[in-house]
């Protein structure tokens, strides 16, 4: 199975950059999207995944044209589940579940705390109450997380840790919570599998940053151990250029 996650920041200007071509090409079982920024009725090329062998299904914010999550998948799913009953993350369409027979799939765009305190706090709220609700998933699911976490887990994952040490999405207090995360029972794929720095899923807009390979590793495709042993590739897609993100793929026996 290859699943594949992109925070595409804004799916319809993504589609403009052949996103459709670039899938096609790709060919992922399963894709992960965060920051679709749209609805199913605005996209028309909804016809074209489906003659590309996709069901689709969509976790739209109630806000229009920000946040929101989606799953395509050429694989019958079981159930989709949508958002986490939580009222405040699912009225930002955060978080959306795939349950195959084998495995459960989730993408979920976790919040940024770039713009202020209020968004701050509610970023490390959030990260609480996902934590618990993973914690009660994967008692008897076997869990791939997917999604953009808006958090560089140790230094080797930004490309200048000391002048960041005071930004969010590198704070003491984020990294100690991945940490918390993936000793709580997860692998984080790509580091799993590769080892070297010098490896990112975002870069910012500004002053040529991606042309100089000044990102962060923000995006993730973490699975719980009880599916460490089927991990058999995992890498990042610098070379896709849809979005200020670029997609990462890991693929399962």
């Amino acid at each position: 199975m290859k699943i594949i996650t992109y925070n595409v920041n804004g799916l319809r200007a993504a589609l403009k950059k052949d996103w459709l071509g670039w899938l096609k090409t790709e060919a992922p079982d399963v894709v992960c999207l965060q920051e679709i920024k749209a609805t199913p009725d605005q996209v028309p090329e909804i016809l074209m995944l489906e003659q590309m062998g996709y069901e689709h299904y969509w976790y739209p914010a109630q806000k229009k044209g920000y946040s929101g999550t989606a799953i395509l998948t050429r694989k019958s799913p079981l159930h989709i589940e949508y958002g986490c009953g939580h009222e405040d993350y699912d009225f930002e369409g955060r978080m959306i579940r795939a349950d195959f027979e084998d495995l459960s799939v989730m993408s979920v765009y976790f919040p940024s705390g770039t713009t202020g305190d209020i968004r701050q706090t509610f970023k490390y709220r959030f990260l609480d109450d996902f934590q618990s609700y993973v914690d009660n998933l994967k008692k008897e699911k076997k869990l791939v997380v997917c999604g953009d976490f808006n958090i560089c887990h140790r230094a080797i994952d930004i490309h200048n840790p000391k002048s960041n040490a005071n930004t969010s999405g590198f704070l003491p207090e984020e990294r100690e919570w991945m940490e918390n995360f993936i000793n709580s029972g997860f692998v984080d794929t790509f580091r799993h599998t590769n080892p070297d720095p010098h490896h990112y899923t975002w870069w910012s807009y500004r002053a040529g940053a991606r042309a100089r390979n000044l990102g962060w590793r923000i995006d993730y495709n973490m699975v719980s151990q009880n599916l460490s042993e089927r991990i058999q590739k995992a890498e990042i897609l610098s070379h896709a250029v849809h979005s200020d993100h670029c997609p990462v793929v890991l693929t399962l026996d």
